[in-house]
């Protein structure tokens, strides 16, 4: 396998897997906008696309997505347009090009469940999604899913893998952690300290690793769950963040349920805090990789939680 094709190629994610790959594969890319990147030969339109003008490529990498609106300001449709729609379109090509071996659809652990039945995530569980992110997400692995049942032939020797990540993180990366680092690093005390939730993320160096062994083996057609190893509460994840930046962690054990009675009345005064936001914050989301390393034939992901988090709250403070 010398060549690759990647969609959404100049995101967070596909510049990362550009750094990671570029002195291993020819890499072209295929996005909404064309800025010279190092290691890309050049980056088409989506009317290359559908005029049938991409070079011929081994291996197909579809990022290209709506990313979750965690303001909820985005038309529902407009995942389904891109989350779902572009998707059929790119493995449509990826089906009607035999010479291509591998099909990579980075999906999301949110196609699964919006809050993890039990206490961990494996990928046997029925899809149940909340929200336009997850349901477009979802409706684009049942399109794959159900052309692979429906043609097995045509997709023999050809392998298709669906990658569902939990939050990534890393340098360069605008998500959820930024806006708690805002948080921790004004010496704000953490409120919350009474609840004991656990959460499981994605390094970005774990990712570009596990993309990289898939792309050089083979590997059976389905579902992949994506996520470190360990698991961190939101208080470690606190503890870490302060020591990255040598400072003591405020953590402060409100009772609960003064925190529980406070959030009921932002319910009727529309408050900040509220039980939704409340349960967002203190609930657990534990992923299960088990698969994907049984997979690789791997024992454990290359990079700590603890390390790959301490990597990427030292970019911000870098900034």
């Amino acid at each position: 396998m010398k060549s690759l094709l990647i969609t959404g190629i100049h995101g967070f994610v596909g510049t990362n897997l550009v750094k990671a790959l570029k002195n291993h594969y020819d890499i072209y890319g295929l996005d909404i906008i064309s800025p010279e990147q190092d290691g890309v030969i050049r980056t088409f339109s989506w009317d290359d696309l559908e005029n049938n003008k991409i070079p011929r490529v081994d291996a197909i990498i579809h990022l290209a997505g709506k990313a979750h609106d965690t303001k909820n300001k985005s038309a529902a449709d407009v995942y389904f347009k891109v989350n779902t729609d572009l998707t059929k379109k790119v493995f449509d090509y990826f089906t009607t090009h035999k010479s291509i071996e591998k099909f990579i659809f980075f999906s999301s652990v949110k196609a699964a469940v919006d809050r993890v039945p039990g206490e961990i995530l494996t990928e046997d569980v029925t899809p149940c999604p909340v929200g336009p992110y997850g349901e477009s997400k979802v409706r684009a692995e049942e399109y794959i899913l159900a052309r692979l049942s429906d043609e097995p032939a045509a997709y023999t020797g050809r392998d298709v893998i669906i990658m569902r990540p939990c939050m990534i993180h890393g340098p360069g990366n605008k998500g959820n952690l930024n806006l708690l680092y805002g948080v921790i690093s004004k010496g704000i005390p953490w409120p919350l300290g009474a609840f004991d939730n656990r959460r499981t993320f994605t390094s970005i160096d774990n990712l570009t690793f596990v993309i990289g062994r898939i792309l050089s083996s083979h590997m059976e057609s389905g579902i992949y769950n994506m996520a470190d190893d360990e698991a961190l509460s939101t208080n470690e994840l606190i503890r870490v963040m302060c020591k990255a930046m040598d400072k003591k962690a405020r953590i402060i054990k409100l009772p609960r349920g003064i925190i529980n009675a406070s959030a009921r009345i932002g319910d009727v005064l529309h408050l900040p805090l509220n039980t939704f936001r409340l349960d967002k914050l203190t609930e657990s989301y534990v992923v299960s990789n088990d698969k994907i390393k049984k997979a690789l034939g791997i024992d454990r992901m290359p990079v700590r939680a603890y390390d790959g988090l301490t990597h990427t709250i030292k970019s911000f403070i870098s900034k």
